[in-house]
């Protein structure tokens, strides 16, 4: 269903180093790269998450309401990808912890400001 996800950057190589060591938690992998755009990949495949310089030329600001959201292994993975983007640099947007019964999260944003999510869903 969904290919992948852009996200704007007005720093490619600044925002590739955060993303690398982020998504390293959850075993992502960089599947392509140029002069514009950096790409990730999860170890099963899937949808691509890709930070890319804008094409009409203007900054790269980041979208009121829009998230991505990490799927976590567990809470532990959970907090830890919280406490690894604000290592990083990120910032905080809601601490890890449960969300109702089966929702377990933490927000944050990136260095250029993009809302995330790392999520565990007890089933």
């Amino acid at each position: 269903m969904i290919n992948y996800i852009t996200l704007g950057t007005n720093d490619l190589e600044r925002a590739a180093k955060f993303y690398d060591e982020l998504l390293a938690l959850v075993g992502g992998k960089r599947a392509m790269a140029n002069e514009r755009s950096v790409g990730w990949v999860g170890p099963k495949g899937g949808p691509m998450l890709m930070i890319m310089k804008p094409f009409d030329g203007k900054p790269a600001t980041p979208g009121n309401g829009t998230m991505v959201a990490l799927t976590a292994d567990s809470p532990e993975q959970v907090a830890a990808l919280h406490a690894k983007a604000l290592a990083l640099g990120g910032t905080d947007e809601g601490a890890p912890g449960p969300r109702g019964d089966a929702f377990h999260c933490g927000y944050f944003r990136d260095l250029d400001g993009n809302k995330w999510n790392a999520f565990y869903l007890k089933r």
